[in-house]
C-alpha cells in the first residue's frame, strides 16, 4: 500500500460521521439516521437522583465528525444543559469537530432589550453552547434572524419551508391570501407568498402582556380568501385563535396555520381546537408524541437535517438546499 493510500485511509477513519441524540426528541434523530442509511451512535444521557445529568459517550470517537441532535424545549433547561455536558464529552473524547443541531432553539424570543432591565437570553444560550465545545451549529427556523449572528461559530440557519410548501400545495387551495401575524413576520410571510402565487395580508397587533395579543387591524384583503396564516412558533395558540377569528369576521373563507415549531403548551391545543382554523401544520422538531388533537397535522423535518449534515460533513454547500 502506498503512503498516499495509507494516509487517505487515515483521514476517512478519522472524520467518519456521527450522530448523538439527546434525550429531547429520540425519534426525530432515528428518522435523521434512516435517512442517512446508517445507526444513531452510542451513548447514555440519564439523570441523578437529585436532577443532575450524567452523561458517558459509549464508543470512540477520535478524530470523528461529530453531530448531537437536541432541540432545547420543554423541559428546556434539562435540554440545555444536556446538550451542553454532551458537547463537553465529545470535546474531552478528542472529537475533531462537534455541531450542535438544534432543531428548535429554545429562549430566542428573548433576543432585544424590549425594556430597561431585561436579559437577551438569546444571547446567553448562544454563548454558552459555543464555550461547551460546539464548533458549529444548525437550527430550524430561528425566531429572528439576527439570532444567527448571536454566535461567535458558525451557524447554519435551515428552514422548514420547503416540507410546509409540498403540503400546502397539495391542498389545491385557489385565492390564497398569506398572512403574517405580526409586523416582525412579514418576510417569512411574503416568502410563502410569492411560492405559493398568493396574496399577502399583515396583522396589526399589539401584546398587553407575553402570551396574549389584541388585533387593532388588518392590512390587505382577505375577504374570499383561503387564508394561511404563517408564523415560526405557535406556543399558547392565543395570537393564532384571534386572528383566525378576526379573518373570519372579515370574510375569509377556510383559514390555515402553517408554523415551524408547534410548543403548544398551556392551553395551546385547547385554543386550536376552539379556533376557526381548518388545520394547523406543524414539523416534528418538537416531540410530536402529545395529544395534540384532530386540528394539527405534523410533517417531518428529518430529510432537511439529513441533507444538511451530510453537506457539512462533507465540506458542500447548505444555502443550495433553500434556492
Amino acid at each position: 500500500m502506498t503512503q498516499n493510500n495509507c494516509k487517505n485511509r487515515r483521514m476517512n477513519r478519522l472524520w467518519e460521521l456521527k450522530i448523538f441524540s439527546g434525550n429531547a426528541n429520540a425519534k426525530l434523530t432515528e428518522d435523521i439516521c434512516k435517512a442517512l442509511n446508517m445507526e444513531t451512535s452510542a451513548s447514555k444521557v440519564e439523570q441523578f437522583s437529585d436532577g443532575e445529568t450524567n452523561v458517558k459517550i459509549l464508543e470512540s470517537v477520535r478524530g470523528n465528525d461529530c453531530y448531537i441532535i437536541q432541540p432545547t424545549c420543554e423541559p428546556t433547561n434539562q435540554n440545555i444543559m444536556e446538550l451542553l455536558i454532551m458537547m463537553d464529552a465529545l470535546k474531552r473524547a478528542s472529537a475533531s469537530r462537534i455541531t450542535a443541531v438544534i432543531p428548535y432553539f429554545g429562549y430566542a424570543r428573548a433576543d432585544r432589550k424590549t425594556q430597561p432591565r431585561v436579559p437577551i437570553t438569546a444571547k446567553l444560550v448562544a454563548n454558552l453552547i459555543a464555550k461547551a465545545g460546539a464548533d458549529r451549529v444548525m437550527a430550524i427556523d430561528l425566531h429572528a434572524g439576527q439570532i444567527q449572528g448571536f454566535f461567535d461559530i458558525p451557524a447554519d440557519h435551515l428552514q422548514a419551508r420547503p416540507v410546509l410548501l409540498d403540503y400546502l400545495k397539495k391542498l389545491n387551495l385557489k385565492d390564497i391570501a398569506v398572512v403574517s401575524p405580526d409586523v416582525g413576520g412579514v418576510e417569512r410571510a411574503r416568502k410563502f407568498a410569492a411560492r405559493l402565487d398568493a396574496s399577502l395580508a399583515i396583522i396589526d397587533k399589539r401584546r398587553p402582556k407575553p402570551n396574549q395579543a389584541q388585533v387593532l387591524h388588518i392590512i390587505g384583503d382577505v375577504k374570499d380568501k383561503n387564508c394561511i396564516i404563517v408564523d415560526d412558533i405557535v406556543d399558547t395558540a392565543g395570537t393564532i385563535k384571534i386572528v383566525s377569528e378576526n379573518l373570519k369576521k372579515a370574510g375569509a373563507k377556510k383559514i390555515y396555520a402553517v408554523c415551524s415549531h408547534g410548543v403548544l403548551s398551556g392551553k395551546g391545543v385547547e385554543n386550536i381546537n376552539n379556533s376557526e382554523l381548518e388545520e394547523l401544520v406543524i414539523t416534528d422538531t418538537l416531540p410530536v408524541d402529545r395529544k395534540l388533537g384532530k386540528k394539527v397535522k405534523t410533517l417531518s423535518v428529518a430529510k432537511i437535517l439529513a441533507e444538511a449534515i451530510i453537506r457539512n460533513h462533507r465540506g458542500d454547500s447548505i444555502s443550495e438546499m433553500f434556492m
